[in-house]
């Protein structure tokens, strides 16, 4: 269900390190990334962070969601 996904507009780094392969490093490249971009508007944007590549957008992506805000 997707209430179990980490939604990677919402997550705070010491979430974010829950998932496979991502350390502090990385978590706080996601949220850099997210401060600097705004929210992310699909899982596969993911892949656009420094240090993320394909290969862990793949480990990831069955634990991760987005959910996109309305205005």
């Amino acid at each position: 269900p997707a209430d179990d996904l980490l939604d990677l507009n919402t997550a705070t780094p010491e979430q974010l390190q829950t998932l496979p392969g991502i350390g502090p490093a990385r978590a706080q490249s996601i949220v850099d990334y997210r401060t600097q971009n705004g929210p992310f508007q699909s899982p596969e944007e993911l892949s656009a962070v420094d240090g993320i590549g394909m290969g862990l957008l793949d480990q990831v992506r069955d634990l991760i969601t987005v959910q996109v805000q309305e205005d």
